[in-house]
């Protein structure tokens, strides 16, 4: 089985990364966006979907395969790609597992609550090239596993 890569390319720093380690290990590369995000990058196929809410990420849970790897920043769509067999991880190099993903929801939906109550919360900082060396390691070791 050919392990695939797919990518959450709404709102993704690292597409050009994911591509190039990609291309490296020989792994098809999926880039998946909304008409208001189309990236066309050489090496990967690019599908493009209607602008709406999530109708990308549920494109992409239509779409991923156990064992294909999900690059994306969305809590809930990383917990419906375990869900179905696939290693999703994040823009940083986390990856999402069953041990951490209820905790990361939880996080969220709290956050979410705040926000709709009135309440403020800081974004995120700003990438750094830590970040980003990081998640190269830790998408190519996950393109090396058996």
């Amino acid at each position: 089985m050919t392990r695939r890569v797919l990518i959450d390319a709404d709102g993704c720093p690292v597409v050009d990364e994911a591509v190039a380690v990609a291309g490296r290990f020989g792994a098809p590369c999926l880039i998946l966006c909304d008409t208001s995000h189309h990236f066309e990058k050489p090496g990967a196929q690019t599908l493009v979907f209607s602008k709406g809410a999530d109708s990308v990420d549920f494109a992409l849970v239509n779409l991923v395969q156990p064992g294909d790897i999900v690059v994306t920043q969305d809590y809930g769509l990383a917990a419906m790609c375990l869900a179905r067999g696939a290693r999703p991880i994040r823009q940083d190099g986390m990856k999402y597992t069953s041990d951490n993903i209820d905790g990361l929801l939880l996080a969220r939906h709290t956050a979410q609550k705040i926000r709709r109550g009135g309440g403020r919360l800081k974004g995120p900082k700003k990438r750094t090239a830590e970040q980003d060396a990081a998640f190269v390691e830790a998408l190519s070791a996950l393109l090396q596993e058996g």
